[in-house]
C-alpha cells in the first residue's frame, strides 16, 4: 500500500522536473546568440533598454520594416523572448509634454 503514493509521488515529481525544460523552449539563449538572430533573421536592433527586477534587463528590438521583439535578460545572460509583433512605430516627446 506504500508503493502506490511513493509512484504518484514520483511521476509527479519527474512531470515538474519536465516542465522546465518544455518550457526551455520557448525562445530563451544567451544574450548574444538572440541578439544575433534577431539582427540577421529579422533585421532588429535595439531601440530602447530598461532595468526590471533587480539584475534584470528589459530591451526591446525593432526593424525598419515594423517588426518588434521584446527581451528579458536574465544576471547569468540567458534572455528570453518575451514579447513580438509588428507595425512598430517610433514616438517622438514632444517637450514640454508629460511622458
Amino acid at each position: 500500500m506504500i508503493r502506490y503514493p511513493l509512484a504518484t509521488i514520483g511521476a509527479i515529481a519527474a512531470l515538474i522536473a519536465i516542465a522546465p525544460s518544455a518550457g526551455a523552449q520557448t525562445a530563451c539563449a544567451p544574450r548574444e546568440q538572440l541578439v544575433k538572430l534577431l539582427a540577421d533573421q529579422y533585421k532588429e536592433g535595439r531601440v530602447g533598454i530598461g532595468l526590471a527586477q533587480p539584475g534584470q534587463v528589459m530591451e526591446v528590438f525593432a526593424s525598419s520594416h515594423g517588426s518588434w521583439t521584446m527581451v528579458l535578460t536574465l544576471p547569468d545572460g540567458k534572455a528570453c523572448m518575451i514579447a513580438n509583433g509588428n507595425n512598430w512605430e517610433m514616438v517622438t516627446k514632444i517637450k514640454g509634454s508629460p511622458i
